[in-house]
Parts: C-alpha cells; structure tokens; sequence
C-alpha cells in the first residue's frame, strides 16, 4: 500500500495531505514534500491547505475534552499545563488583535506557530469555534503562499 502512495498521482497527494495534518510539520513541511514527490506546486500548495485544516474542527471541538480527560492523571496534566502555559504565551498577542491576531499566529510559518497552534490558543482563550475557524483558515492559506515564496521562489506563485 505505500508503494501506491508514493507512485501514483492521487497518492501522492493523499501523503501530502497526511504530511500537512502533523503537528509542527504542517504545510511548511507538506509542500515542499508535496513538490519533491513530482507533485505541481499548485497541487502540492492546495493538498498542503487541504490537509492543515483536516484536524482543526477537530481540535476546536474536543480539546477542552480531551483536555479535562487528561487532567485526571496526573502524568498527563502536566502536558495539559504545559501546552496551556504555550497557548497563553501565544495568545497575548490574539487577545491583543482579536481575529487578526488570530490569522497571525497562525500565518507566520514559524515553528511555534500554524493551525495546530491557532487551534490550540483559540480553545485556551476560549474563543468559539465558529469565530476562530475563518481566522485559521485564512492563516493557512497565507503561510502556504508564504512558505511556498521561500521555498520556491517569487516566481512560484504564477504556478498556483
């Protein structure tokens, strides 16, 4: 089966999306992998997007959840106090600017930043799903340009 990911077209892009929904890797790793594969940068950059937001309804949904679940052992609750303590860190500047800090965090192809991140701080701060998701969404379609700019060049986007 990892042969037909990696030798036809839609498996490639299958893996490029599955690259794409790992935390901290996200789509700055997914396109250029998506691109390595033989993919175009446009396929690559949209399988990039796609496979980003895969997880975040997820996430937005069910973290309080998972985290309340994991608050219960206390081998788990320090992960929990530690990815609350991030989200905080990184939230100042969301509670800050509202959506468009938002959007920031979530642009900036950083590590320490990206959809995962957004998702996280949105939770943490308690903004409601239905508010953070257009934010998080338009954060990932500007770092996918972004990292594709730095990985491939201005001239890539006449590609997209």
């Amino acid at each position: 089966m990892f042969e037909w990911l990696t030798a036809t077209f839609i498996g490639k892009i299958i893996m490029t999306m599955a690259v794409s929904a790992v935390p901290v890797v996200e789509l700055r790793g997914g396109i250029p992998y998506g691109v390595v594969q033989g993919l175009p940068i446009w396929v690559a950059y949209l399988a990039s997007v796609v496979g980003n937001l895969i997880p975040i309804p997820i996430i937005l949904l069910f973290l309080n959840k998972v985290f309340d679940w994991m608050r219960s052992y206390e081998k788990l609750a320090h992960i929990v106090r530690k990815l609350e303590a991030k989200a905080h860190l990184q939230g100042k500047k969301v509670t800050k600017y509202k959506k468009l800090g938002l959007m920031i965090l979530v642009a900036i192809p950083l590590p320490g930043t990206g959809a995962w991140t957004g998702a996280l701080v949105a939770t943490v701060l308690e903004i409601p799903p239905r508010e953070a998701i257009a934010p998080i969404i338009w954060g990932v379609v500007v770092a996918g340009v972004l990292v594709t700019i730095a990985t491939f060049g201005v001239s890539s986007l006449f590609a997209l």
